[in-house]
């Protein structure tokens, strides 16, 4: 089968609580639609003490492993072995210990959190419609700390506070998303095109087209990514992606084997993919 679509490097399962659909569906679905290749990047647990809500126990990792190798013998495009894993502080033992334990292809970082272990709602979120311009800071000081860590490949949702009303005003969030990038760029990491920002309130994608564009400035490479919590949105929007990444002026995107990346020239897509 011919497949037009670049690789999805972010989706889910029924496993994190919050999804539907098992590892085999999403593989399924990605033959249906045309993706170059699937990883299967379901939330990393590390411990069973905060944020069990929103991602797989700790018992359950042995049989994702396993999920996700079937669903790779049984596939007719390539499988990869992947997680999302979030970054806060003091995570770095843990992870790294995690990570050197299992043969992953590809690693998301995320920031999903200002104060992981805060029980207070405000703190943990990334969200603060007072004062934007103290959130935007504060969110992208952890993304940069996420990249000095070493420990990831990819940077999941980049300007995700956007979907919670924060405002996306460049000159607001130049500065601080600045920084951040330029520690992405010399981690030698990447970013993702999220598609799923099309779905959530604000209907765009992650990144917005100008800090896209900053990033193809300091030749971050790229990847795309669903983001799907539902088989059916494996590949979603991904030829409007394909556009946006062009427009920033990026020809190539990033794949990545047992860690390694290499880069292949963006798909010319002349149609939108299967509905």
């Amino acid at each position: 089968m011919d497949r037009p679509l670049p690789a999805d490097y972010h989706t889910h399962n029924v496993r994190c609580g919050h999804a539907r659909g098992t590892i085999a569906d999403y593989v399924h679905r990605a033959e249906e639609v045309g993706v170059r290749e699937i990883a299967c990047t379901d939330h990393l647990p590390i411990d069973d003490r905060f944020g069990v809500e929103s991602r797989m126990p700790v018992a359950e990792f042995s049989a994702y492993l396993d999920e996700v190798q079937e669903a790779a013998d049984a596939a007719s495009l390539p499988v990869l072995l992947g997680v999302e894993a979030d970054y806060y502080r003091g995570c770095e033992a843990s992870l790294e210990s995690m990570l050197n334990r299992h043969p992953f292809d590809v690693v998301l970082g995320s920031v999903h959190f200002r104060d992981y272990f805060s029980t207070d709602p405000i703190r943990r979120g990334v969200s603060d419609p007072d004062h934007p311009e103290a959130l935007w800071n504060e969110y992208f000081t952890l993304v940069a700390e996420l990249a000095r860590t070493q420990l990831y490949d990819i940077v999941g949702h980049i300007d995700l506070p956007k979907r919670f009303g924060m405002s996306t005003d460049p000159a607001l969030i130049e500065r601080s998303a600045g920084k951040a990038l330029d520690a992405i760029a010399e981690a030698g990491m990447a970013i993702e095109i999220n598609t799923s920002g099309a779905i959530h309130p604000m209907q765009e994608v992650y990144p917005g087209l100008t800090l896209l564009r900053w990033a193809r400035e300091r030749d971050i490479p790229l990847t795309f990514g669903s983001d799907a919590h539902d088989p059916h949105r494996v590949g979603d929007g991904f030829a409007d992606a394909v556009a946006l990444a062009r427009e920033a002026g990026y020809t190539d995107s990033a794949c990545f084997r047992q860690r390694q990346r290499t880069l292949l020239p963006l798909p010319v897509l002349d149609q939108a993919p299967i509905d």
